[in-house]
């Protein structure tokens, strides 16, 4: 790969979770159209060594890094809507003073703690099904 190609963003997601895998293949799949310089890593696929991540924690919570940057959690997915000019104004208007703090909050609380308990109960269950997005 060329540096121009090379990606400046990767986000690290749980391709066996149905609700991840699904926004993350949509933003990949948008990514890929406009020849926007980032990857998504299903956690599953890859040694999670390289993002000096456990398979809890990349479970729990979205992992980005962007310019050598990592970030967790709701920052991690502003970040990310800031490389895709369609979800550029939706990371801006999060980032105002009071809603930056109660969409995080709601994001580490409410949204990722319930995804990630569906999760496993869906693995302890035998249910998962792996990504529809082919290891990159």
């Amino acid at each position: 790969m060329t540096s121009d190609t090379t990606p400046r963003t990767r986000a690290l997601y749980n391709g066996d979770c149905p609700f991840c895998d699904g926004e993350m293949c949509s933003y990949a799949d948008y990514s890929e159209a406009r020849g926007l310089p980032i990857a998504f890593d299903d956690l599953n696929q890859i040694d999670l060594t390289l993002w000096g991540v456990t398979e809890d924690q990349a479970t729990r919570l979205l992992h980005v890094v962007h310019d050598g940057t990592l970030y967790v959690g709701f920052d991690a997915m502003l970040v990310l809507w800031d490389q895709m000019p369609r979800f550029r104004f939706l990371a801006r208007l999060c980032r105002t003073p009071g809603l930056y703090t109660v969409l995080n909050w709601g994001y580490a609380n409410i949204v990722a703690r319930y995804i990630y308990h569906r999760h496993m109960r869906r693995k302890s269950a035998g249910r998962l099904r792996p990504s529809r997005r082919p290891a990159q």
